[in-house]
């Protein structure tokens, strides 16, 4: 045993008694990114090397400030963005709605699909699809002057020149696309005003603006994207947006057939909670 491990120990112990979900992978990240090796290195850094900055770094997380902004990174999919103050920090049950879109993307007989994500916060969404789904055209839109200054940053280091940044507001972005799009997708804010997320991390850190969603219900921005997706897909299009788990069913009748909209269904992430409607636009004119 090193003297590095006794201390992630250690730290292991204080995080799990100040609450944190997953006190050993934490304590091991925050020891690996601050010695620079991977996790499956932390064996081999010697006594001499270790670092007090470590316990720097375990104290804010004992605080429960989220460890990606502590490490300056997030993992979502096969990408390691860099996230920090001012940007939503991707979730996993995210990754079940891109992985869907990624599916139905490789399933269209489209050569290069478009795609627009609205509101794109890191850009974990759109470079994951441009990544994964050969010849795909991506474009990301953010208004938000930090959460777009993530994304340039992530789109300059993976977009591979296939993702687009656009400083536009979801409910009027890319007119110059209307009726153009295969796919659209969102992870709105729809926390409704008033309501207080139940984890610290989320709480106290993530911005107010890409949690919180207009309306008393919240779902003012899902609204948003029901009609900004209804504008810009083509007929047969599909579009995916996310929602709390309690909102399932109002989100999945803001996509009316009377709109136009086909195959509406309610999907479930990785705790089998509802977390995603996906709608396909139809062939025929809406009534």
């Amino acid at each position: 045993m090193t003297f590095l491990l006794d201390e992630i120990a250690l730290a292991t112990a204080r995080l799990a008694e100040a609450g944190v979900p997953s006190p050993r992978t934490d304590a091991e990240e925050i020891a690996a990114f601050v010695h620079g090796v991977r996790r499956s290195e932390l064996h081999t850094v010697r006594d001499a090397d270790f670092d007090a900055l470590f316990w720097e770094g375990i104290a804010r997380r004992e605080a429960r400030e989220p460890l990606q902004h502590i490490t300056g990174h997030a993992y979502f999919r096969y990408l390691e963005l860099k996230v920090g103050p001012g940007v939503f920090v991707p979730r996993p049950e995210t990754e079940v709605m891109a992985g869907w879109a990624i599916d139905t993307l490789r399933a269209m007989d489209v050569a290069a699909p478009l795609v627009v994500d609205l509101g794109t916060g890191s850009g974990a969404i759109a470079l994951s699809i441009a990544q994964e789904v050969a010849l795909a055209e991506v474009h990301a839109v953010e208004l938000d002057p930090d959460a777009y200054g993530w994304a340039k940053r992530n789109i300059t280091e993976h977009g591979q020149g296939r993702v687009h940044l656009h400083p536009e507001d979801l409910a009027e972005a890319l007119p110059e696309l209307n009726g153009k799009v295969d796919l659209v997708i969102s992870n709105p804010p729809y926390i409704p005003p008033g309501a207080i997320p139940r984890d610290p991390e989320v709480r106290d850190y993530d911005p107010s603006r890409a949690l919180y969603g207009t309306g008393d219900d919240g779902l003012g921005e899902v609204r948003a994207v029901e009609r900004t997706a209804r504008r810009l897909l083509r007929p047969g299009g599909w579009v995916a947006v996310e929602h709390a788990d309690e909102q399932g069913n109002a989100v999945y009748l803001t996509f009316p057939e009377s709109s136009g909209w086909r195959d509406v269904r309610l999907r479930q992430d990785l705790t089998r909670r509802d977390r995603f409607v996906t709608a396909r636009l139809g062939q025929d004119e809406p009534d």
